[in-house]
């Protein structure tokens, strides 16, 4: 039996959107605990850019999340999975008020991470294996720029409660991590006004915005032995924003 805060030898691991700051950081810890991990991206570009792509024991593939076929065509190619880490995501400040660049936030966010749970399904419940959703601080608390991704995170939220009971006899367990202000390529032109980064880290008890790896240590461990008993939760990643 593998250690509680370890990963069972030959842990294979499945990151869709692991191209991005969160789920680069994710597949790397992933790695660094002897995992074989799977990644994709939306474009060759995003593959070459996240620095993982000759790295040993990784495998990149461009996946469209919002291509049903794709996602299970994808998911039939792999032969095991004991993880699968959802974090494919897009936002569109202010421009999500029109509504076809709501449905593209919602296609992407929402329906591409339930595609991924339908079309992986199989392979995990032979390992009753593990989904990790990545869902966000604003699942709860709403931001007025952002109403597609708002309602698309707390879409993950309950899509994320209902497939652990749906799928718990499968043994697959099913979680979400919902990140708060995190520091990434989406958020850095907000970052780049210091009276903005330092209002928001002001809000959280640990006064400072969180780091990829901050959210990628609790995916990992939702993905051990140690969190066997853990299914339908969401863990807020967020310094104590959502405390205040």
């Amino acid at each position: 039996m593998a250690e509680p805060f370890s990963l069972p030898a030959h842990t294979s691991v499945v990151v869709i959107g692991g191209t991005g700051g969160i789920g680069s950081a994710i597949a790397r810890q992933f790695l660094d605990l002897g995992a074989q991990v799977t990644i994709t991206g939306a474009s060759d570009r995003d593959i070459a850019a996240c620095g993982l792509a000759d790295t040993p024991g990784v495998t990149c593939a461009v996946l469209d999340v919002t291509d049903d076929a794709a996602m299970v065509a994808f998911a039939d190619g792999i032969a095991r999975v004991d993880v699968l880490v959802n974090c494919a995501g897009i936002l569109r400040r202010d421009a999500e008020y029109d509504i076809k660049t709501f449905r593209q936030v919602i296609d992407v966010n929402l329906t591409g991470t339930f595609s991924a749970c339908i079309a992986f399904r199989p392979r995990l419940a032979e390992t009753q294996g593990a989904i990790i959703n990545i869902a966000s601080m604003n699942a709860e608390r709403a931001l007025p720029r952002l109403p597609g991704y708002c309602a698309s995170k707390a879409g993950v939220v309950m899509v994320t409660r209902a497939l652990s009971h749906a799928w718990a006899p499968d043994g697959i367990r099913v979680n979400a991590v919902a990140p708060g202000f995190i520091e990434t390529e989406l958020n850095a032109e907000g970052r780049a006004d210091r009276a903005h980064y330092d209002r928001i880290a002001d809000r959280t008890a640990l006064k400072r915005w969180g780091l990829p790896e901050d959210v990628a240590g609790a995916v990992v461990f939702l993905a051990m032995p140690a969190a066997r008993y853990v299914t339908g939760s969401v863990y807020a990643v967020d310094g104590g924003f959502l405390a205040s």
